[in-house]
């Protein structure tokens, strides 16, 4: 890609002993800190905190980088911290490595490991423990590489909390600060279906938008023996359960992939009575940024033409989520081109757009950024792990390369 700075123009800033055939890019993960990182990663993994409620795991990351001689601050809700590595001299954009702390409210399920999680349904089944040790891991590379005077930029640090909580603990963090400074975001986000060693890059759009959608029902209920007297809920909801998917698939390009999924559908307690209340909920997601801002409008104008239908009552509610991850261009440049220099451009491949919500993007609605897809598949492993099970796990392998990925984009950056 030729998004950033040429990679023979970027190298000729480098010293003689770094260049190619001469060790390359300094910020390597030497294996004493690798086998710390490995660990530091386990050790999350077996304590999963749910969103704002990382108190543990924030004082771990802040312990670590305290005793670097770094000076992290946590963020003001409490949970979660950002780390300047380097000086800010206030005037130069500094690059931002975000990662995310939180858990998810599911149980571990995996066998046969030494890690897993020791909170009952509770397990870092998204991977954001690895997001976190690689940003760890980076930055106590980049501090080691600031004592020696070849850091050229500070760097900040960020792990935030709550990634999993619509709209996002990135809303929290922006208000806390984080971006002051900033000139770029860049982060990953382990990828199940990605070789370990690997990552998948794509320029625009990388993830979807995501909200949560609630429609209660109401109306007056009866013997089913008598349906006409009634508003029977039980055919509304089924109705607005099907058909309201249906008219949205028609009401929207079919290229902005709108898509309502319904999760829970609760109403009644016994066979021989109509309901007075219906409940139902689900996710609205979207593949472009426009149909997503229209996106409540239509959801509403359909739930309530399918209920009227059926004489119910509504009540919806509808909780804006997160927007699309559309990276920036120069940014897939700086990834690909960091990429290469760690590992060679045949470690890289194009991703696609997945129909997931990351609140990543709250920060790209403020800066210039990317998220790259980081493998954590084992090489030839056939077990179709994916995220938000309780079996996923990772190739560790994956750390050691998502901290080289990370310092060299730093480095590259700051030669830009």
């Amino acid at each position: 890609m030729n998004h950033v700075k040429s990679r023979a123009s970027r190298l000729r800033d480098l010293p003689d002993a770094e260049q190619p055939g001469g060790g390359g890019l300094p910020g390597r993960l030497p294996d004493e800190l690798r086998a710390e990182l490995i660990a530091f990663r386990r050790d999350l993994h077996m304590h999963p905190e749910l969103g704002n409620q990382e108190f543990r795991t924030t004082a771990a990351i802040k312990d670590r980088l305290e005793k670097a001689g770094l000076a992290p601050r946590v963020l003001r809700v409490g949970t979660g911290l950002m780390c300047d590595v380097g000086e800010w001299d206030g005037a130069t954009p500094m690059l931002a490595l975000r990662a995310d702390i939180d858990a998810l409210p599911i149980p571990d399920t995996k066998t046969g490991v030494p890690y897993r999680s020791t909170v009952p349904d509770r397990a870092h089944a998204c991977g954001h423990d690895v997001h976190t040790t690689t940003v760890l891991g980076a930055g106590l590379v980049l501090a080691e590489l600031d004592r020696q005077g070849r850091l050229p930029n500070a760097v900040r640090l960020i792990f935030q909390p709550a990634e999993e909580v619509l709209p996002g603990g990135a809303v929290d963090a922006i208000e806390s600060g984080v971006l002051e400074g900033v000139g770029r975001i860049i982060g990953v986000h382990c990828d199940p279906k990605v070789d370990a060693g690997r990552i998948g890059l794509r320029v625009g759009a990388i993830t979807s938008a995501c909200d949560r959608l609630e429609v209660a029902l109401d109306g007056p209920g009866g013997h089913t023996a008598r349906p006409h007297l009634t508003t029977d809920l039980v055919t509304a909801a089924a109705r607005i359960a099907v058909d309201v998917p249906a008219l949205l698939a028609r009401r929207v390009d079919a290229r902005s992939g709108l898509a309502l999924t319904w999760g829970r559908l609760e109403t009644g307690h016994a066979p021989n009575v109509i309901p007075q209340r219906a409940e139902l909920s689900g996710t609205v997601r979207c593949l472009n940024l426009d149909a997503w801002r229209e996106a409540p409008d239509l959801v509403h104008a359909a739930v309530d033409e399918v209920a009227g239908m059926h004489r119910a009552k509504t009540v919806i509610t509808y909780v804006r989520g997160v927007p699309p991850v559309v990276n920036d261009a120069e940014s897939i440049g700086l990834l690909d081109a960091a990429m290469t220099e760690r590992r060679g451009s045949y470690a890289i491949e194009d991703t696609e757009q997945s129909l997931g919500g990351e609140d990543f993007s709250w920060y790209l609605e403020q800066v210039p950024g990317a998220m790259a897809r980081l493998g954590v598949r084992p090489p030839g492993d056939t077990r179709g792990l994916d995220l938000h099970r309780g079996n996923f796990d990772v190739d560790e392998e994956a750390i050691t390369v998502g901290v080289e990925l990370f310092t060299a984009a730093a480095l590259l950056d700051a030669n830009r």
